[in-house]
Parts: C-alpha cells; structure tokens; sequence
C-alpha cells in the first residue's frame, strides 16, 4: 500500500483530502507547514506528495520542494496552489514537480492525478531498479594490473565522442568494455545499440545497419529503421566488425565520415549523430593484408585501440571472476553459493582458459547447477580440473591450428616468464631467432618488453 503525504496549511482541506485518499486505499499523513514536510520525509517513505505552494509563515511549497530533491527524496510530488499562474507552474516543473492543480480543487480529478504520479512513481523506481541489474550484469571483475589500467582508460576515453575499437580473443568481455564506456559516457541516458555482423546473414547485414523502404527488396513488405537510425543520439556497437562484407565495408566509410546514409531501396539521406564502438577477435591487420578489410575503414574505427588481454595473462583475477559468478548463478537459481576450496581454486587458477571469462563462466554456472556438494573440491570440478590436463591436450579445439596456437602460446609465455620477460635469452634457450620468436609472438597476441 503506497503512503501520500499532504501539506497544506488549511485544516479543511487536509482532512478532506485524507478522507477521500484513504477512502482509496492509500496510507496518509499529513502536516500543516514545509518545514514539518522535511522532517517527516526524512524519516517516512512516500510515493507522493500533495504540495501546497502558499504555505504561510515559514517557506513555501516551491522552496520546499527543491529541498526534498536536494535531499534526494524521489516522491512524485502535485503541487497545490489557489493562486496559480504559467510562471509558478513552469518553475515547479524545473523542479521536479509531476503536475500543478489549482483550488478550489476537483476532488475527482485530485484522485486521478495523484493514481498518475504513483503510477508514474512506481515505474521510474522500476526503470532504476532494471538499470542497477543491468549495472550488475556487466560490471567489470578483476583487480589485476592489466584490469585496473583498463577502468582507467574506460574512465579517461567514455566522456569523448571518440570512435572505439576493441580487439581481443573470443570471451574476453569486449562488449562488457563496450558497455562500460557508454555507461560512462554524455549518451549513457540514450540507449546501447548492438549488431553483430557475423550472426547475421551476409543479405540483410545492409538492411539491419542502414534500414530498407517497402519493396526494396523480396519480403520488404514495410519500412524498416536501421540501427545507425536507432541509435542516433547515442551509442552503437558493432560487434566481429572482421565479418562485414566488402559492400558494406565501403557503405559504413561514408557514414563515418558523413554521419549520413541511405536506407536500402531509398534516394533519400538521413543524418545521424551516432558514437561508434567496434570490436573483433580477429586481427585486423592480417585481413587487410589479405584483402578482406578496407584500411581506410580501419583508420576510421580505430581513433582508440583497446585490447582486452585474455584470462590467462591475469590469472590473480580467476578467484574474483569465480566467486562473482558463483554468488550470481546461486542466487538466480535459488541455491546456497558453493565454497571452493583452495586446491579447487589453484586449479582454476593453472587451467589457461581457451574460452576465457565466458568460458569459466559456464563452468561455475555448471557446478552451481550440477554439484550437489556444498564443498567444491578437485575431484569436483569439471574434467579439465580432474586430470589437470593443460587445454592443449584436451581436445576442446576446434581445430588442429588452435590446439597448435594454444600449446606454442602457452610455451612461449612459460619461457618467457623464466627470463623475466627477456625475448632475447628466451629465443636462445627455445633455439630460434629473436626476430621469429617476436614475429610469432605478434601472431599469437603476446606483448613483449
């Protein structure tokens, strides 16, 4: 039951206005003065606020009003005046106000606009309560060196409009670094819009970027708005930007330059205002030299590089990672969070992660869901932890070139870090030139001193 508190400094009215309210189902109090107004706000929670503006003696409803946001009371509040004018009603919605009724008042319409501002009450604390979970969702874990230089570069790029380009290995989190800079930025009240180029068949990628006009094409039976459209005033992510098509390629160089495009089937430009972030898990450099990726466009995107770095290179973070997707997974399926131990935690913590945070993702959401311990210990993790087989020999690849890329991965860091990070002496003891083993390094994303 929603509570309403009603100020106003004639006895008459509020025990009218009780009366009717509570005759409504609503829980009301009430109090003569502005100043009486603050004290009880601060103490009693109210959906709305019935505020009148000629309070008497002490301030008045308007002053009282901008006190409440002040102190960042979030009530729906109606203003109440007998002397109503455009200049008070303009100013109280400056500040906050819902609506603004004049007495002698309408005790029908006083019912009906007070059932508005809770309703309206009700889904502004919806909208930030979807906001917090989704905050939630996509915060960014980890304590790492790598991770804490990452917010701060998040924190020093989100308030420009500079495009983005986020590179790094499949389950890195790029869209979590996507996301977390428009949640920093002056578009974060607009909204995040996401297309990913490789999920989409290669026909209608054109369509879903730019939109089509009825009959453009087979199927068109009504307009449609692309997503450079929706997103216009606010953020737009393009995800495996290394999967777009040549045609396409060429059509997004001349949005990012013009800010304007051409539905599919349509003569006629439409201008956008849109913040453009990209990502991809391949390298870039490697497709244009084959050919498949346009270099101008990859100027065009790559204003500020990004790279994500992979779980395995910030393994102090494994602990963090697990324990929040733990408490997360426990919590959405209802079940008491699992404690690992610490021979179960190490485990995880030697294991190199080919699928990265997604990977380990599934895996504490697995044991959530299938272990019926409470205890997680080696023996329970999944078979990777039983036999403490490294990735290489797991057979989880694809491919004979993935499971050959992770080993040499894996080899090379472990001969550089018994070097500190000498390339040089770890060359000489691997047997090979220092400029293939950099070159091999490069290919296989591993930075070197």
């Amino acid at each position: 039951m929603h509570s309403i508190l009603i100020v106003d400094d004639e006895p008459g009215i509020r025990d009218t206005l009780r009366g009717v309210l509570e005759d409504e189902g609503f829980e009301v109090e009430a109090v003569a003065t502005g100043e009486e107004c603050l004290e009880v706000a601060k103490t009693q929670g109210f959906a709305c606020i019935l505020l009148d503006i000629w309070l008497g003696d002490g301030i008045d409803g308007l002053d009282t009003l901008q006190k409440l946001r002040e102190e960042g009371n979030d009530a729906a509040v109606v203003m109440i005046s007998g002397h109503g004018n455009i200049e008070t009603a303009v100013r109280s919605t400056k500040l906050g106000a819902f609506d603004f009724i004049e007495k002698p008042l309408s005790l029908e319409r006083t019912v009906v606009t007070v059932k508005n501002a809770i309703r309206q009450y009700e889904l502004e604390r919806t909208n930030e309560q979807l906001k917090q979970d989704l905050a939630d969702e996509y915060v960014m874990v980890g304590e790492s060196v790598t991770m804490r230089a990452l917010r701060k570069q998040i924190g020093i790029v989100a308030p420009s409009d500079g495009r983005v380009l986020i590179s790094g290995e499949s389950g890195t989190g790029k869209e979590l670094v996507a996301r977390a800079i428009h949640s920093q930025s002056r578009r974060r009240a607009a909204p995040f819009v996401e297309i990913n180029s490789a999920a989409i068949p290669e026909e209608l990628v054109e369509s879903e970027l730019f939109g089509h006009v009825k009959g453009a094409f087979s199927g068109a039976a009504t307009n449609k708005k692309g997503k450079f459209e929706v997103a216009d005033g606010a953020t737009l992510f393009l995800d495996e930007i290394g999967d777009m098509s040549p045609r396409v390629q060429a059509k997004m160089l001349r949005v990012l330059e013009e800010q304007r495009f051409e539905p599919v089937g349509s003569n006629t430009a439409i201008k956008v205002d849109v913040r453009v972030i990209s990502a991809t898990n391949k390298r870039l450099d490697d497709l244009i030299e084959n050919g498949n990726f346009r270099a101008d466009l990859f100027y065009r995107l790559n204003v500020i590089p990004f790279q994500i770095p992979p779980l395995r290179e910030r393994s102090e973070d494994i602990p963090l990672l697990a324990e929040h997707f733990n408490q997360k997974f426990s919590t959405d399926y209802g079940k008491k969070p699992k404690v690992l131990t610490q021979d179960a935690m190490e485990t995880l913590m030697k294991y190199t992660w080919p699928g990265n945070i997604r990977e380990l993702r599934n895996t504490i959401e697995r044991i959530v869901i299938m272990s019926p311990k409470q205890k997680i210990g080696v023996k329970d993790l999944p078979e990777f932890g039983a036999t403490g087989e490294a990735p290489a020999s797991s057979f989880r690849f694809p491919s004979f070139k993935a499971a050959t890329d992770a080993y040499q991965r894996e080899f090379i860091l472990h001969k550089l870090a018994e070097h500190d990070g000498n390339v040089s002496k770890a060359a000489e003891e691997m047997g090979v030139d220092r400029s293939h083993l950099y070159r091999r390094m490069k290919a296989l994303g591993i930075p070197g001193k």
